[in-house]
């Protein structure tokens, strides 16, 4: 995931750097400012860690994965029975070791940066139930706070902005949501508000009551796994759900109250507030209003205080959304190390497959899986190259690989997930965005990373403050909202008709000429347009 902020620059995590002996520096910092993964105790060996696949997806095959992997000298940190899985830290020739052991599928090492121990056990986590976690306190979090033009300076150099008001919300406007003020759909094209129902380009959009009511969106759960969820913001306070919430930071679900908050020491924390702002911020005439305004949302942490979202993080993410019953699991992000996964590659195609394994069992649990294109202006449909892998690397520059299509971005490539492109406010395909024939499924509100906040996509950011971002997370944000007013509508469907509903009201007018519908390679099945 790469989050492309207003100013035009695209930011990327804060990688580590230096000299391999700073390995064990840096590690001890991340456990003083970031808490939540402790990797410091231990005999300061270097460990990698391991997904182990079993044949057999189901707990049986866990625990055969787990039995496996100690019998060739790893430590199990985690069990995955949804999967036939098992997270592994071993040192060594291990993962040659494990894959000559009966019953075993695929291993993979997810990550190339070793560590000097697993994570230290922690009380209540591995638990894949019900959270027992208190929600937050009454009265936390700062509401109707207006910062001077031009705003702080906050997470990676992004800019807030003052209170929007619910005013101003283009976004809201292009895909017919119920959140729109009055004269705010003039925003879509910048000239006169349109007729009732037209959107920009000559397809139709529903008018603003097409949306169900708080009450009824209340009966949905959504899952948003991203850097945390800053649930004492006043639009969020009501919407996060801190039964099913849970971090997943370092693989296994911890769900003590608050862990999926995020982590301020880790870049880019503020992300999955403004990415849960688009999805559901409450409408109460402050702040922002979500395209679900009073969906429940389950705040899912997966990136880690080295700044990783490592495929074990999105295993465990998604496994425990579809146990808590979320109807949509939104998916803003790319999963570290490898920017492509490439199925020649033993340890990539084990990720491929454990990720993909979790996908299946989230949609075969009537979940949506969302994930966005992403930001790197790429044809997913042709050949292309990558210069950032492995971006967990201590030192050095990436080698260039040069990638055909069978290698793929995770999860947003996998079958069955709904691949989201990014329009800017005038309807047309954003210039960072990934697209390709076949490889997306919808285009929604992403912005214009170089229009200031009238052009980005306004929504939530941490300590009740406001943002203006722009990026294929945005957009895959609103499909995630989308797909809750859906399920609130029509409760009795599953992931493939949640989906069908949104590809079928997908708005069929899009601009003339190249980026022109005819393709689908920017749009898929078309622009989104909540469903009348």
């Amino acid at each position: 995931m790469a989050q492309v902020h207003p100013s035009g620059r695209t930011v990327r995590r804060r990688r580590v750097g230096g000299p391999a002996r700073a390995l064990l520096a840096m590690l001890l910092t991340a456990l003083v400012v970031g808490g939540a993964v402790p990797y410091v105790s231990g005999s300061g060996r270097a460990y990698l860690s391991y997904l182990v696949l079993a044949e057999g997806e189901d707990a049986a095959g866990a625990a055969r994965a787990g039995a496996e992997s100690r019998a060739a000298g790893g430590q199990v940190v985690q069990e995955y029975p949804q999967i036939g899985a098992a997270l592994v830290y071993a040192t060594g020739p291990f993962a040659d070791r494990v894959r000559a052991r009966p019953g075993i599928a695929a291993v993979g090492a997810t990550r190339t940066a070793p560590v000097v121990a697993p994570p230290r056990a922690v009380a209540g986590a591995g638990d894949f139930s019900a959270g027992t976690g208190a929600g937050p306190a009454a009265g936390t979090g700062r509401s109707g706070d207006v910062l001077p033009r031009g705003g702080d300076r906050a997470d990676s150099g992004t800019a807030t902005v003052p209170d929007p008001g619910e005013a101003g919300a283009w976004n809201l406007a292009m895909v017919g949501g119920a959140g729109v003020r009055a004269g705010d759909a003039s925003a879509v094209s910048g000239g006169a508000p349109p007729a009732a129902g037209a959107v920009r380009g000559g397809g139709s959009a529903p008018a603003g009551g097409a949306v169900p009511g708080a009450d009824v969106l209340h009966k949905v759960l959504v899952a948003v796994l991203d850097s945390g969820v800053d649930d004492t913001h006043p639009d969020l306070r009501a919407a996060v759900d801190p039964k099913a919430s849970a971090s997943c930071a370092d693989g296994r679900p911890d769900a003590r109250t608050g862990a999926w908050r995020p982590d301020p020491g880790v870049v880019e924390s503020g992300h999955g507030t403004h990415v849960a702002g688009i999805v559901g911020a409450t409408r109460d005439g402050h702040g922002v209003t979500g395209v679900a305004p009073g969906v429940r949302i389950a705040a899912v942490r997966l990136l880690g205080p080295l700044g990783q979202y490592y495929a074990e993080n999105v295993v465990c993410g998604m496994l425990w959304a579809a146990d808590h019953g979320a109807r949509a699991i939104n998916n803003s992000y790319f999963a570290d190390p490898w920017k492509y996964n490439c199925p020649e590659d033993r340890d990539q195609a084990a990720l491929t497959a454990a990720v993909g394994r979790a996908v299946g069992y989230a949609r075969r649990k009537g979940a949506v899986v969302v994930a966005s294109a992403g930001n790197d202006g790429q044809d997913l449909g042709a050949g292309r190259t990558d210069d950032r892998s492995p971006n967990d690397r201590v030192s050095g520059p990436a080698p260039v690989r040069h990638l055909g299509t069978e290698c793929v971005r995770l999860p947003g490539e996998l079958p069955g997930v709904v691949t989201v492109t990014s329009v800017n406010r005038d309807g047309h395909p954003a210039g960072y965005s990934n697209y390709g024939r076949g490889r997306v499924s919808l285009a929604a509100p992403g912005g214009d990373p170089d229009g200031g906040p009238q052009g980005a996509i306004v929504s939530d950011w941490p300590d009740g403050r406001y943002a203006a971002l722009a990026g294929t997370s945005m957009a895959a944000a609103h499909v995630t909202g989308a797909v809750a007013v859906v399920a609130a509508l029509r409760p009795e469907l599953g992931a493939d008709g949640l989906a069908g509903v949104l590809a079928g009201a997908a708005a069929p007018g899009c601009p003339a000429g190249v980026f022109g519908c005819g393709e689908r390679q920017y749009f898929g099945a078309g622009l989104l347009a909540l469903p009348r």
